[in-house]
């Protein structure tokens, strides 16, 4: 007797896995809890690896602007950025629409391949085919301002 196996492939096997660690990483308000930074730490190891990616780093003047302006004010900024340049369904420039330079959080969305929606599918697997939910957004915004964090704190280690 033979019998039907559904075979999924592994590609797709993983991305589900993924996708439920992401989903366990925020409460129902979508808070961060401490499963979301093992996550983060996991996908900027990997970043780490990539040459592209790991030449990416805050010049003085970005670190100078978060002194002035404060964490704070940087992650709205980071919402601010996300939620109107990377967020909607479509976008008409993407691929294009995050600059190289100009603002920390611009070269953190580079250094974490949350520049596009391409990079967030094939860095985070993102799905381009629909709007950021919020706990996306969120997701996005902790990882680019845990990047932001690693960068001040290895510039104050390297004054010392």
């Amino acid at each position: 007797m033979s019998q039907d196996i559904n075979i999924i492939p592994l590609n797709i096997v993983f991305s589900i896995i993924k996708l439920i660690n992401f989903k366990m990483c925020y409460n129902e308000d979508g808070d961060d809890m401490d499963k979301n930074k093992e996550l983060i730490l996991d996908v900027l190891k990997k970043l780490d690896k990539s040459s592209f990616r790991s030449s990416f780093h805050l010049k003085q003047r970005d670190l100078l602007y978060i002194e002035e302006k404060g964490l704070d004010e940087i992650k709205k900024h980071a919402y601010d950025f996300i939620n109107t340049r990377l967020a909607p369904k479509a976008i008409s420039n993407d691929g294009k629409q995050t600059p190289m330079r100009g603002h920390p959080v611009f070269i953190a969305q580079h250094a974490t391949a949350t520049c596009c929606r391409g990079c967030l599918y094939k860095w985070h697997h993102i799905s381009k085919d629909k709007a950021l939910s919020d706990n996306e957004v969120n997701y996005v915004v902790s990882i680019i301002m845990t990047w932001i964090k690693k960068e001040v704190k290895k510039n104050n280690s390297n004054r010392n």
